[in-house]
């Protein structure tokens, strides 16, 4: 059952976002809606997850991830589109990585595209 493995869901707060670089219509509001239709999606499916929206600074995001590492034990990590498929964010994506590996031996690690797709990338790791 997806409830037994606390999943955190690491994706960019949408204020760190550049919208001139997204498609047409997408701006904050939308990408905000976006993200919390996401969550409500993968409450309604039974997951057990904490989402852990981050600035694009690695120093700022890793005290943000390994603070919620520190309140939670968690089987199963997200690390949201918008961290691993833009090139300015390399370093931070390898950061949060090493992070999570070394704060959480034995977590899985799973990744979307966008936040509509946040459940099936769940799922991979984690039988529904």
């Amino acid at each position: 059952m997806p409830g037994e493995t606390k999943v955190l869901s690491i994706g960019l707060h949408p204020s760190a976002l550049d919208y001139s670089r997204m498609p047409d219509g997408v701006d904050e509001a939308v990408f905000t809606a976006r993200i919390e239709a996401a969550n409500a999606a993968l409450r309604e499916a039974g997951f057990d997850v904490v989402p852990c929206l981050i600035d694009i600074s690695p120093d700022r995001a890793e005290a943000t991830v390994l603070e919620q590492l520190q309140e939670h034990a968690f089987g199963l990590a997200m690390i949201g589109g918008g961290v691993r498929m833009l090139p300015e964010n390399t370093l931070l994506f390898e950061r949060l990585v090493n992070l999570l590996i070394e704060a959480t031996p034995g977590i899985r690690l799973c990744f979307n595209t966008t936040p509509e797709d946040t459940v099936e990338a769940l799922r991979r790791w984690i039988q529904a």
